[in-house]
């Protein structure tokens, strides 16, 4: 395992982690380890999308099956012929 050294690090910072570690019954050390491993989980956790983020804000509202409308038989593209003046073939 690696190890890493923390220098500058401000007096308020590091009175803040010892009481952090301290209110959870871990070491300093360990406690700015679940730290470091969290903030780098979460960074490398994919971006969820706009669909996605909607879909799971909406769900615990249930959802309507809505029924679609039957298909019609496609129409005839229009064709533009020159010099025909109304478009029609």
């Amino acid at each position: 395992m690696a190890s890493i050294t923390i220098r500058n690090l401000e007096d308020d910072t590091k009175t803040r982690l010892r009481k952090r570690a301290a209110e959870r019954g871990r070491s300093m050390e360990e406690e700015a380890r679940l730290i470091l491993a969290e903030a780098v989980a979460r960074e490398a956790a994919p971006a969820r999308g706009l669909g996605t983020a909607l879909h799971e804000l909406f769900k615990p509202f249930g959802g309507e099956e809505l029924e679609l409308p039957p298909r019609e038989p496609m129409r005839e593209p229009p064709r533009f012929n020159p010099g025909d003046g109304d478009g029609r073939a």
